[in-house]
């Protein structure tokens, strides 16, 4: 029951110091057989060979792997397993990751990171109030669509991140890629759906270094970050 790539590890604290209560990585991406050695992402639902390959990952490799998962997870007081979705994996938007819940228990969730997102075409906000029932941990980084590129070649692109000027899209730091108003929904839609947890922020921007990446990062989600409680409805 090989996943393929991308099964990495990852642990969170359980906030007063004890025994970390979450894992988070990525859901993996088996092959097209039992024999493969390399993942197989399906992303289309013809030819039909496709389907055939779908079935086979989610119900003889995925569902069964993480069932197994789960239960180990549980035994060893872990009680949230957190998926990045991720193109290239099973679990890659909040429909993929809500169906292996709905298959493998409660204990599956999301690492919700937006920049794998907003290339798809997914609207943060939007799926941030989809997973309510499951957001377990929040990544912050941002992607910049190049609309130039893009309106040529389309958003599915494996040329090389440090292909900045011929990629359609690439990571960026926060505020450099959707804009600090998509960033305001993003943190609004957290805290309609009651997430008071941390926000991480991730660099992978090739255009900045590191530490300016992080304190541009810092800044910007001090701007748009909300830090006292909501209040009360005097008003209503």
């Amino acid at each position: 029951r090989c996943l393929g790539t991308g099964v990495a590890c990852g642990y969170a604290s359980d906030g007063d110091g004890g025994c970390c209560a979450c894992w988070s990585g990525f859901s993996g991406c088996p092959g097209d057989s039992p024999n493969s050695q390399y993942p197989n992402w399906v992303t289309c639902a013809w030819p039909e060979d496709f389907l055939a390959i779908k079935d086979y990952q989610w119900n003889e490799c995925l569902i069964p792997y993480w069932t197994e998962m789960a239960a180990f997870a549980r035994e060893h007081g872990v009680t949230r397993i957190a998926f990045e979705m991720h193109p290239g994996f099973c679990v890659y938007n909040p429909e993929t990751l809500l169906n292996l819940r709905a298959a493998v228990g409660p204990e599956i969730g999301a690492n919700f990171d937006p920049s794998h997102l907003v290339w798809q075409g997914i609207e943060p906000a939007q799926a941030i109030k989809a997973l309510k029932d499951c957001m377990w941990h929040f990544h912050a980084k941002d992607t910049r669509i190049d609309k130039a590129n893009t309106a040529v070649n389309g958003v599915l692109d494996y040329k090389h991140y440090s292909d900045v000027m011929n990629r359609s899209w690439v990571f960026r730091t926060i505020g450099y890629g959707s804009g600090e108003d998509a960033w305001r929904e993003i943190v609004s839609a957290l805290r309609t759906i009651d997430y008071d947890y941390v926000m991480s922020i991730e660099h992978e921007d090739s255009l900045m270094s590191q530490r300016e990446g992080l304190e541009k990062a810092v800044k910007t989600l001090k701007e748009v970050m909300t830090f006292s409680g909501k209040g009360v409805m005097t008003w209503a």
